[in-house]
């Protein structure tokens, strides 16, 4: 099972923890609870669709290829292995930015448009098939899968209290590591943000190789893309690009144009400036929907999880049609929700479908996808599934849809 399930009560427990701060300290507009909610189902989708994607290529080439083989037992390689590590994802990410068909799968990360704790587990489901083949170089130099994975956790966990706003400047810290403050500035859509700060655990390799940016104190950061996603659907905020990317390809004349749309910098293939950014003008995605709603989407979001941790956890030693059909359930309630919450017309019928036919599946199933259910859970499955569609089927709640700002 991906590691990074067991630090999901971690991540909710920290969320939680700065949503008392910002609180207490009268910041409440650092967060939003749709986009917060999005924002963690984009996270938990990705370890869902990392059950199916096992890349054994890094075995293979370390097995077959490598030059050398680092020791595990000294403490001086593991730090080594730690830096090598993060110097390759500084180009990893870097690329993430400036080609386009890379940048379809990373614009997940940026599309919030708030800086919070939440924004951290708003994850690509499609990274890992994009930028596996730019750590081989750790393969061939001899580091083992065992480091590897350890130290891309180390770098990959460490980046997620980065992202808060609550955090200032830290003098010397900003000046070696990654902090907030230099997180914040990759995350602006201000001029002087765009294509900076790429490094995950130092900053230095920005200072190194010229994309360093310090944020400015005068002026506010504005979280997001230029084109934004206005969409809480974690399935679009996934695809939306690619789609994006081969429409413009279709109409490129020439194939150098056409492959140029996908390998150049996102917007280079047409010579243009990239336009400036005007803050005054910028408004957030934040559409009108019943605060019942909100509620309702938060439990059933809290429900799902329950569902989710299970799924990573049995997905893999399923039959493949049984994992896929598990993981496309989560997809579709993730789905759902999503467009509950953007006010969409149809979603409630579609909710109303999903938790009636899953209560009916655990009402009647004896094994939930390798669970074998006692009486008493498929009694409160059933329970669930009539409290949900009753609830959707409030007149305050119907009302509520297809209303958008």
């Amino acid at each position: 099972m991906n590691p990074l399930v067991y630090a999901l009560p971690v991540f909710f427990g920290a969320i939680a923890i700065e949503l008392w701060l910002v609180h207490r300290k009268n910041k409440m507009a650092l967060y939003d609870l749709a986009d917060a909610i999005t924002s963690a189902h984009m996270g938990v989708f990705m370890l869902v669709v990392s059950v199916f994607v096992n890349f054994a290529v890094y075995n293979v080439v370390f097995d077959n290829f490598r030059f050398a083989e680092w020791p595990t037992d000294s403490v001086l390689m593991w730090v080594l292995a730690l830096l090598f590590y993060d110097f390759c994802y500084y180009w990893v990410h870097r690329l993430g930015h400036e080609v386009s068909w890379v940048w379809a799968s990373h614009i997940v990360h940026h599309s919030s448009e708030y800086y919070n704790l939440s924004t951290a587990m708003r994850q690509t489901a499609s990274g890992k098939l994009v930028v596996w083949v730019f750590y081989l170089p750790m393969a061939l130099a001899g580091v083992p899968p065992k480091m590897y994975l350890v130290v891309g956790l180390i770098d990959l966990l460490y980046q997620f209290w980065v992202h808060t706003e609550l955090v200032g400047r830290l003098g010397w810290f900003d000046r070696i590591f990654v902090s907030p403050s230099n997180h914040r500035v990759h995350h602006g859509q201000n001029d002087y943000c765009i294509d900076k700060n790429y490094g995950g655990l130092l900053i230095i390799w920005d200072r190194m190789f010229g994309t360093f940016a310090e944020e400015r104190a005068g002026e506010k950061i504005h979280y997001g893309v230029r084109k934004p996603l206005r969409s809480y659907n974690i399935l679009w905020a996934n695809l939306h690009y690619y789609v994006d990317l081969w429409n413009l390809s279709r109409t490129a004349r020439g194939w150098r144009a056409k492959l140029g749309v996908w390998t150049a910098p996102p917007g280079g293939w047409t010579d243009a400036p990239i336009e400036h950014f005007d803050g005054g003008h910028f408004e957030r995605f934040a559409p009108v929907v019943a605060p019942a709603m909100r509620y309702y989407a938060a439990t059933q979001s809290v429900v799902l999880l329950i569902f989710a941790v299970h799924c990573i956890a049995v997905a893999g030693s399923l039959p493949l049609a049984q994992g896929l059909a598990y993981g496309g359930l989560m997809a579709v309630g993730y789905m759902s929700i999503g467009l509950l919450l953007q006010g969409t017309a149809w979603a409630r019928t579609l909710e109303l479908a999903r938790v009636l036919g899953m209560g009916v599946a655990l009402g009647a199933a004896g094994n939930w996808f390798g669970f074998d259910m006692p009486m008493v859970a498929r009694a409160v499955g059933v329970l669930w599934a009539l409290i949900s569609a009753f609830h959707l089927m409030r007149p305050g709640v119907r009302a509520s849809q297809g209303v958008a700002a």
